[in-house]
């Protein structure tokens, strides 16, 4: 049975107990939270021990193998330290730090310490997306030139209003599009340069909004839209080649529909329809990182891969203060 200690009885800390109480070979050892009210009540939901914070967990002496840190971002790396300190591996929601040096401290802090780092880049483990990549993969659309995608919804709420203080939370570039950064990295390879706008100024007022087109080195240019100022949250994603289009409509059932460039009158588009799966993300991710613990097999996605898509997240901050384009080295 593998033990996790889960810290963070918010959004996501709800979500990853969920995903956990469904696995067979998994319990909830333990569970951290300051707020002993919340702490309590997932406490009695999953049958588990509660802490205040991980330096009482730690000394409590309570056996657990993976610590998952389900907190608000400026947190993280605090928090992974005194895991690995005291030797535990770590599951870590995304991103991975506030900044890239934080993140990079941390990843080598890991590895010097002999603890494995997992991060919660959790969109390449969607159905949608992984199938869309194979499509482009197996060149459905021929030579990929240009992608799109958008992410958005309401403010999010956050304790202590976290989400608004925008030195903490990098507003929704670091906190949720940076989400599209690391798929269409996935995808494409490594970014060249980018060039953003957005109202970063807003968020203290609880609004944000971004674009950013990024150019790959392969030649491949995305454009990246999020917005913190919708109802209900939504995505889409379209990527287009030299032979066709690979679409993922702003639908949360949408099926993958792909139209092949015309060569003739006659010719018309082609539908592909895929159903959703019954598995939800995060317990594929979760469940595909405890994998990677007991084998030490490479995940799908590394705490490299996370730096790197942070790395891409502040320069998009970087071009919408600076109005400038920002290159990567």
């Amino acid at each position: 049975m593998v033990k996790i200690v889960l810290v963070g009885t918010g959004t996501m800390g709800g979500v990853h107990a969920g995903a956990y109480s469904k696995m067979d070979d998994v319990t909830i050892a333990g569970i951290v939270d300051k707020d002993e009210k919340a702490l309590d009540a997932m406490v009695r939901a999953y049958n588990s021990k509660g802490f205040t914070s991980v330096e009482e967990l730690i000394e409590s002496g309570l056996e657990f193998d993976l610590i998952d840190i389900c907190l608000p971002t400026p947190l993280h790396s605090r928090v992974a330290k005194l895991a690995a300190d005291a030797g535990k591996s770590i599951i870590c929601e995304k991103p991975l730090a506030r900044t890239v040096e934080e993140a990079r401290e941390l990843v080598d802090y890991c590895e010097e310490k002999d603890v494995k780092l997992f991060v919660g880049h959790v969109v390449r483990f969607f159905h949608e997306y992984s199938y869309v990549k194979k499509r482009v993969e197996e060149g459905a659309v021929g030579k990929p030139c240009i992608a799109r995608t958008f992410r958005g919804g309401a403010f999010p709420q956050g304790r202590e209003n976290w989400y608004a203080d925008p030195e903490n939370s990098g507003g929704l570039v670091l906190d949720m599009i940076i989400h599209d950064f690391d798929f269409l990295r996935w995808c494409f390879g490594e970014v060249e340069r980018v060039t953003a706008r957005g109202l970063l100024e807003y968020v203290e007022k609880g609004l944000d909004y971004a674009l950013a087109t990024i150019v790959f080195k392969n030649g491949v240019m995305a454009h990246v839209e999020g917005s913190w100022a919708h109802e209900g949250f939504s995505t889409a994603l379209e990527i287009a080649g030299e032979d066709g289009v690979l679409e993922l409509p702003n639908s949360r059932n949408a099926s993958v529909e792909l139209e092949q460039r015309k060569v003739s009158l006659s010719e018309g588009g082609v539908m592909v329809p895929k159903s959703p799966v019954v598995d939800d993300p995060y317990y594929l991710e979760l469940k595909h990182f405890i994998e990677c613990w007991k084998t030490g097999e490479i995940p799908l996605v590394t705490a490299d891969d996370a730096c790197e898509a942070l790395k891409i997240a502040h320069a998009v901050l970087e071009s919408i203060k600076t109005k400038e384009p920002v290159t990567l080295s």
